[in-house]
């Protein structure tokens, strides 16, 4: 009887051990990695975080722009991968593509864009036929500051032939060169259009020549998260675009007292006006009108003269730099235009209190547009600086080309 016994438990014991074999077989083929790595000891399919390789890792935080994403495989294909940028309460695919060899999945544009949360969700199939599906999140670096650039001439305006497209930031620009590549100036029908940096604060850009009549031209802000300086971010992403009108270019000749008014190459009239006093003569050169003002005060205060003059009501007003010229309507000393140069350093033409539209100044004013080249000859003065106003066209084309960020 006890012979029985022990040979009933040598029999239980060897079940139990092929009953503990087996509880490991089935551990070893579950979809989790196994104790001796992917796949485990005998083959099993691995875990899908094991075949379908995400970067960012999945979690990240505050991953700077120049992070690459990346979808990645060691054998076998990638299926599909579909990736969605979640940016300003806007979910938006990111377009890219999977490699010939399928193991790898890349975004069209690298840079990742900051204040945004990325979405993943890739499927494979590796080499043993398993497929495997992988859900990932990151989000982007959320930077302090910011810049923005504001751009002369307004949207959707329609321009005169001299208009120059400027951009002021609202930040110091410490990388010029990335912010260059971010800007994009075309033109309808093409012509070259070339940028130039006064400083690090504004970027102008124009053709060599004036624009012809009829062109259309676009102004592609691309700066949001371009790092214009060391941890400040550009904001915006716009599209702008402007319509060239026709050929108006006026001739002032301080000596003379006169303007000659062309349009298109056709002589209109010639208007008297007067310019600039010795003791402060009109800048010369080529100015483009930046602004127009039916009425608008004029305080030497403002421009540093002192005390000289307060008028409260100066009509059609045209602005032509930023130190203060105006071509304006002058009502005060109606006997100037045409005699003797009595400003302090603007260009008036005879008109009445109020602003009349059958004087000179209004006749001109009514006839004038913003981008309209006003050229001055024949004055006491220097020439105009590029940077005072949109006065660009003073420089040689191929100075203007030098002063590009990108060589």
């Amino acid at each position: 009887m006890r012979h029985v016994q022990r040979r009933a438990r040598r029999v239980g014991a060897a079940l139990a051990a092929v009953l503990t074999w087996a509880g490991l077989l089935a551990g070893c083929s579950s979809q989790g990695s196994g104790p001796l790595g992917p796949g485990g000891a005998f083959g099993g399919p691995p875990a899908p975080g094991d075949v379908i390789r995400v970067t960012p890792a999945d979690g990240s935080k505050a991953v700077r722009p120049g992070g690459l994403l990346r979808v990645r495989v060691p054998d076998g294909r990638l299926e599909k991968v579909t990736v969605v940028r979640s940016q300003d309460a806007q979910n938006a695919p990111v377009p890219g593509h999977i490699s010939d060899d399928g193991l790898t999945w890349r975004p069209d544009e690298d840079r990742l864009a900051l204040a945004a949360k990325y979405t993943v969700d890739a499927v494979a199939l590796d080499s043993h036929g398993h497929r495997s599906a992988r859900h990932a999140t990151f989000t982007t670096y959320v930077p302090a500051e910011r810049f923005i650039g504001y751009v002369t001439p307004e949207n959707r305006a329609t321009v005169g032939t001299g208009m120059i497209v400027s951009l002021s930031f609202s930040r110091e620009i410490g990388d010029r060169a990335a912010v260059e590549r971010a800007v994009h100036v075309t033109a309808r029908p093409p012509v070259e259009i070339r940028p130039h940096w006064f400083g690090k604060g504004r970027l102008d850009f124009r053709p060599e020549h004036y624009w012809k009549p009829g062109t259309e031209v676009t102004v592609d802000l691309d700066l949001r998260d371009v790092e214009g300086a060391r941890g400040i971010y550009g904001l915006q992403d716009k599209t702008f675009s402007f319509t060239v009108g026709r050929s108006q270019v006026s001739l002032v000749d301080a000596a003379e007292h006169t303007m000659e008014v062309r349009r298109d190459g056709r002589l209109l009239a010639t208007v008297p006006i007067t310019a600039g006093a010795p003791a402060h003569p009109t800048y010369n050169g080529k100015m483009v009108v930046m602004d127009m003002l039916e009425v608008t005060r004029m305080n030497s205060r403002t421009v540093g003269f002192g005390g000289e003059y307060d008028i409260p009501d100066v009509p059609h007003a045209m602005k032509l730099t930023d130190s203060g010229t105006f071509l304006h309507g002058n009502y005060w000393a109606p006997d100037a235009p045409g005699r003797v140069n009595a400003s302090h350093g603007c260009v008036g033409l005879r008109d009445v209190k109020g602003g009349g539209s059958d004087t000179p100044a209004g006749w001109f004013f009514d006839r004038s547009l913003v981008g309209d080249v006003i050229e001055i000859v024949h004055s006491e003065d220097r020439t105009v600086a590029p940077d005072n106003g949109l006065g660009g066209w003073n420089m040689t084309w191929r100075d203007w080309k030098a002063g590009s960020a990108v060589k």
